[in-house]
C-alpha cells in the first residue's frame, strides 16, 4: 500500500499558482526557471530577459516542481501487517559434554552415532522453533562454562553449539555446578519467566556446589528445570570374546534428576533413543509455549528518491535544451555568416 508520511506538503504544489497570479503582465524570462521564488536566476543558465517561455517548458517546470514536493511529502509503501513474537523467557540449554557422551547408543537412519550427535541433531530443530525466547547454552563436564550468552542471534547459538566437543570440559560431571551458573545468569535477567533445560548421561561426580545445593538456589531464584536423562538401556556391545548384551546407561542418577525436577516445578525427561529425544523437547515446547503479547507493525520502505530523481533529470534536461538551442541560435543571427565583410572591393 502506498501513502504519504507528509500529506499536507502536498499544498506547496500551488506555490507556482500563486506566484504566476501575483507576477506583472509583461515579465518574461528566457530560460528554465523553476516559479519558486527570486533566488533561482543566480543559478547556472537561468537569466531574465524579454523572451517569453515556450509553454511547454513551464510546464515541464511545473512537472518538476511537482515532484519535488511530492518527494517532500516522503512517499512509503507500507507492507502486510507482521506480528511480532515476543516472548518473556530466558531459556538456558545446559548440555553434558563429558567423556561418556560419546558412547554410540543411538541410531540415526540405520546407523549408530554418540549422544552428543543426536543432541545437537535435536536441538537445532528445537532452538529454531524458539524465535522470540532469549536463548543461552552451557556446556559442562568437570567445570560448566557458558558456550553462549542469552541472546535472541539464534544462528549463532546453532555454530556454537556444533562447535561443541567432547571433553573440552574435562573428564568428569559437575551437574551442581551447571545448574549454578545457569542460575546466575538467569537471575540477573528482568523476565518472569526463566527456564532452564539440563541434560546428561550421568551422575554428579564433580564440583563445588551439590545438585541439591544448587536446585534449592535455582527454586529460590524462580528458575524451573527440566532435566533430560539420555542412553540406551540395554545394547550389544562386541567384543574379542563375542557379543554381549550391556546397560550403557547404569551411570544416569535418574533419582537425581527427577527431584531436581520436581523442586523447581519442572519434569524429569527420559531419552532411551533418537525419536523419544525430539519427542522430549517437542513437549518442552508444548509446555514453554512462545507468549505472543499481540503487537504488529507493517515494514515500510521511503520511495522519496523516485520522484526527486524525476524532477531533477527534468531540469537538466531542460536546462542542457536551453543551452544548446541558445547556441545554435547566436551561431545564425544576420551579419555573422562566414566569410561576411571579408571581400575587399577597393
Amino acid at each position: 500500500m502506498l501513502s504519504l508520511a507528509y500529506p499536507w506538503v502536498l499544498l506547496l504544489t500551488l506555490v507556482p499558482v500563486l506566484l504566476q497570479w501575483r507576477k506583472p503582465a509583461a515579465h518574461t524570462v528566457d530560460a528554465p526557471v523553476l516559479p519558486v521564488g527570486h533566488w533561482l536566476p543566480d543559478l547556472p543558465g537561468v537569466t531574465r530577459q524579454g523572451n517569453a517561455v515556450p509553454r511547454w517548458q513551464l510546464l515541464v517546470l511545473f512537472l518538476a516542481w511537482a515532484l519535488l514536493v511530492l518527494a517532500l511529502a516522503r512517499p512509503q509503501h507500507v507492507g502486510e501487517q507482521v506480528q511480532m513474537p515476543v516472548s518473556g523467557r530466558d531459556l538456558m540449554l545446559v548440555v553434558d559434554i563429558s567423556p561418556s557422551m560419546e558412547e554410540q547408543d543411538m541410531i540415526l537412519q540405520g546407523r549408530s552415532i554418540n549422544r552428543l550427535q543426536a543432541v545437537k541433531k535435536v536441538l537445532n530443530e528445537f532452538i529454531a522453533r524458539r524465535e522470540g525466547d532469549r536463548l543461552g547454552l552451557i556446556l559442562f563436564g568437570t567445570e560448566p562454562y557458558v558456550q553462549a550468552p542469552l541472546t535472541f542471534d539464534l544462528a549463532t547459538l546453532e555454530t556454537l553449539l556444533q562447535e561443541s566437543g567432547i571433553g573440552m570440559a574435562g573428564r568428569a560431571t559437575a551437574i551442581g555446578d551447571a545448574v549454578g551458573l545457569a542460575t546466575k545468569r538467569l537471575r540477573d535477567r528482568p523476565q518472569q519467566q526463566r527456564v532452564v533445560v539440563l541434560l546428561t548421561d550421568g551422575a554428579n561426580t564433580a564440583g563445588e556446589i551439590t545438585p541439591d545445593k544448587a536446585t534449592e538456589i535455582a527454586a529460590a531464584a524462580g528458575v524451573r528445570l527440566y532435566t533430560i536423562g539420555i542412553g540406551a538401556e540395554s545394547m550389544v556391545r562386541r567384543g574379542l570374546l563375542g557379543s554381549r548384551r550391556i546397560n550403557p546407561s547404569r551411570d544416569l542418577d535418574e533419582n537425581l534428576l527427577t527431584r531436581m525436577a520436581q523442586q523447581t516445578g519442572g519434569e524429569y525427561f527420559r531419552a532411551r533413543n533418537l525419536p523419544e529425544l525430539e519427542l522430549i523437547y517437542e513437549t518442552i515446547n508444548q509446555l514453554e509455549p512462545i507468549e505472543l503479547d499481540g503487537k504488529f507493525y507493517r515494514p515500510v520502505t521511503d520511495l522519496f528518491f523516485w520522484p526527486a530523481g524525476l524532477a531533477v533529470a527534468l531540469w537538466i534536461g531542460l536546462f542542457v535544451y536551453r543551452r544548446s538551442a541558445g547556441r545554435l541560435g547566436r551561431g545564425h543571427q544576420p551579419g555573422t555568416t562566414s566569410g561576411e565583410g571579408s571581400i575587399n572591393h577597393g
